[in-house]
Formats: structure tokens, C-alpha cells, sequence
């Protein structure tokens, strides 16, 4: 059962990711033929609407996941999914264009609160088993991420932006088919249902509140590249959308090594090391990126990037998953998620102003700054902060992390 578990969840994160990449990875095609987007600063406005989109749905997601069967809401999910991959190349405005990407964005709105939090559920009181199943499945949406970015690029170069939408929306209706079959006996109803009042909200807000910075490092490092490193590639150093695919593929290529090997080097290190490496390698690649004229070094740089950001997924996860109880699992990964989505929609629109006014490069020197300080802050921590007393921690509602 855990494996059908973890495979379904594997297919709809790699389905879920590479929806959310498609659509913005063909915004630069679109800014340099004026055609619906002119400014970098609209590309901030729709990477903010369809990030608050999601934001307001989750709340609703998690209601609705202690009613319905997870593989009805991942079916629904992945219908909507192809069918807003069908509508957006539709789109002859600007505004319907926006309304597209937040119907897309709505739909994608189901994986992460209820599905990693079922992976979690399924793993309880496992450490060394949840550390290697959040590797797994957060590989597999960056496995996801990276077909999309190569499919993409490729795609549009060479029979138009409209036609990678039409494919995903295909490809899309194929992995729901499959990812829904595989656990199709496997039910995801819980014996003991948290409290979902806004009081027990909070209190397992304040639970995992010591996390807080470094999902805002990871909304913000995805929204940044998503958003704004196809732009950089393809608009300030002239680089073919066919090969600025194949780039940002190679970026998440190395975020998904780094992703399944986290079990491995979490046994070998430990959490806190690995995390902390993370952290620090990914301020010095954001600083490089931000500040080098040289096309060479910057595209080295962001490959690396992927390779940190995408090892703090894991990470974070694991930590949460050590930190609260079971029953409590689903409220505490909204949180997460939304933290997320907050970050990447504050700082994707202020990096769009910030690129209209001054150059592309500044949001990855805002966010090399951000990134920084967060580093910062968890350094002096000490293992507590990081899930290396699970047991402990988890015991009873009222013990929460110190500072």
C-alpha cells in the first residue's frame, strides 16, 4: 500500500509541477513578440494571481480532503489541469490570459497539502523511511518540472508557443488516468480528523512557525527561477528558447538528483547539515546570477542553484513531518504550502517592478539577500529545530520547539 501511495503521488507531483511550469516558461516568447505580455512587471502580476489563487483554494483543499477520497480530488485536479492547459493558448487578451492562469493555477491547487501529507501519515514514526519517501516524491515533481522545461522550450521553438499546451493538456489526461488507477482500493479516509477551527489552525502554525523562513526561501528561490530565468536566459543574453529549455531542464535535473539522494546523504550527514549546506550554496549561486555579466557563469551558477534549492524540499518536509502529530499532518503541510505560495508571490511582484526599472538580474540579487539572512538564522540553531527529536517533540499539544 505505501508504495501504490507513493507512486500515484510521484505521477500527480511530476503532473502538478510540470503544469505550473509550462505556461510561464513560454511568458519570455510572448514579452519579446509583444503579444499579450509587454512588460516584465505583468509577468509579476500573473505569477501573483495564480500564486494567491492557490493560496485561498488550499484552505478549502484541506476542508474538502476529510470528505472526499484523495484519488477523487487528484482526479479532479488532473481533468482541470489538461483542460486549463487546453484553454490558455486561447486566450486574446491579456486579462483572459490572466484568467487562464488562475484557472490552471486553481487546479493545481490539490497536490501539496493533502497528497505529501498522506505520504507522511503513511510513514509514521519511520524517520529514516519518511526521509527517503519525501526524497522520492519531491524528486518526482522536479523529474516533472524537468520534462516540462526541455518539452517546452523545444516544442515552441519550433512549432509555435501554442502547441507544447495542447501536448501537456494530453499528457496530463494520460498521468491522472494512471496516477488514479493505482490507488484506486487505497483509501486515504482517517480514523482521528484534526479540530479545523481557526484556534487549532494557529496552534499548529505555531508548531512548525521555527520553519517558517525556510519555506519562504523555497517559494521564493522556485518563483524567482520560474518566473524570471527564462527571461534572463532568453531576453539579456540572447539565448535560442530551445536551448533556454534545455538549461533550465539541466537546473532541475540537478534539483532531482539532489532530491532523491536526500535520504542517502541526510543518513550520512545529518538534517542539519545538509539543510544548512543548502542554504549557504544557494545565497552564493543567487548572488552570482544576480551580479555576473558573464553568460557562462551565470547559467553555471543557476545550475547549481537547482541543485541546493531543491535539496531544502525535502529537508523542510521531513522536518515538518518529524514535528507534528499525525492527525495534524494535512493542516501543518497547507501552512507550509501557502508560506510558500506567500514568498513567491511577494517577491515575484516586486521582482517585476524591480526588472522593469533596473535589470532582470535584480530579483536574484533580492532574493541572494533574502537567502542570506535566512542562512543566518538557522546556523546557530540546534538539532531540535530540525526533526532530530521526532518522539519527543511530538508527544503532546503542548510542546512546541524553543527558540
Amino acid at each position: 500500500m505505501k508504495k501504490r501511495i507513493l507512486l500515484s503521488a510521484s505521477l500527480f507531483h511530476a503532473l502538478t509541477d510540470a503544469a505550473t511550469i509550462v505556461t510561464p516558461t513560454i511568458f519570455p516568447i510572448l514579452y519579446s513578440q509583444g503579444f499579450l505580455i509587454k512588460k516584465y512587471s505583468q509577468i509579476g502580476l500573473l505569477s501573483n494571481a495564480g500564486l494567491i489563487t492557490t493560496l485561498l483554494l488550499q484552505f478549502w483543499v484541506v476542508a474538502l480532503s476529510f470528505k472526499h477520497e484523495y484519488r477523487r480530488l487528484m482526479l479532479i485536479s488532473g481533468l482541470g489541469i489538461a483542460l486549463a492547459n487546453f484553454l490558455v493558448p486561447l486566450s486574446p487578451s491579456f486579462f483572459i490570459l490572466l484568467l487562464m492562469f488562475v484557472l490552471l493555477r486553481a487546479f493545481t491547487s490539490f497536490y501539496h497539502p493533502v497528497v505529501i501529507a498522506w505520504i507522511s501519515r503513511s510513514r509514521a514514526g519511520s524517520g529514516q523511511e519518511l526521509d527517503d519517501a519525501m526524497g522520492i516524491q519531491s524528486g518526482s515533481g522536479n523529474l516533472g518540472v524537468l520534462i516540462a522545461f526541455i518539452s517546452t522550450g523545444y516544442l515552441a521553438q519550433h512549432f509555435g508557443w501554442k502547441v507544447p499546451l495542447y501536448v501537456w493538456a494530453i499528457l496530463g489526461l494520460v498521468i491522472t488516468a494512471i496516477g488514479v488507477s493505482v490507488i484506486n482500493n487505497v483509501s486515504s479516509r482517517q480514523e482521528v480528523k484534526p479540530d479545523l477551527s481557526a484556534r487549532n489552525w494557529l496552534r499548529v502554525l505555531k508548531r512548525i512557525s521555527h520553519l517558517l523562513p525556510g519555506f519562504f526561501f523555497g517559494g521564493m528561490g522556485w518563483s524567482v527561477t520560474i518566473y524570471y530565468a527564462p527571461s534572463l536566459l532568453h531576453n539579456n543574453f540572447n539565448i535560442p528558447m530551445g536551448q533556454t529549455g534545455v538549461y533550465l531542464a539541466l537546473w532541475i535535473g540537478l534539483g532531482t538528483v539532489t532530491g532523491y539522494l536526500y535520504g542517502v546523504w541526510s543518513r550520512r550527514f545529518g538534517r542539519k547539515r545538509v539543510f544548512l549546506t543548502s542554504l549557504a550554496g544557494a545565497t552564493i549561486c543567487l548572488l552570482i546570477i544576480g551580479f555576473s555579466l558573464s553568460r557562462t557563469l551565470s547559467v553555471a551558477a543557476l545550475l547549481l542553484f537547482g541543485g541546493f534549492l531543491l535539496m531544502t524540499y525535502p529537508s523542510l518536509h521531513t522536518f515538518v513531518g518529524s514535528t507534528v502529530r499525525d492527525e495534524e499532518q494535512t493542516l501543518a503541510f497547507s501552512w507550509v504550502s501557502n508560506i510558500q505560495l506567500i514568498s513567491g508571490a511577494i517577491i515575484t511582484l516586486i521582482a517585476g517592478f524591480l526588472s522593469d526599472y533596473l535589470n532582470i538580474r535584480f530579483p536574484f540579487i533580492l532574493a541572494g539577500l533574502i537567502t542570506l539572512s535566512i542562512f543566518i538564522f538557522y546556523l546557530p540553531k540546534d538539532d531540535r529545530y530540525f526533526g532530530a527529536r521526532e518522539l519527543e517533540v511530538k508527544a503532546g499539544p503542548g510542546e512546541d520547539i524553543p527558540a
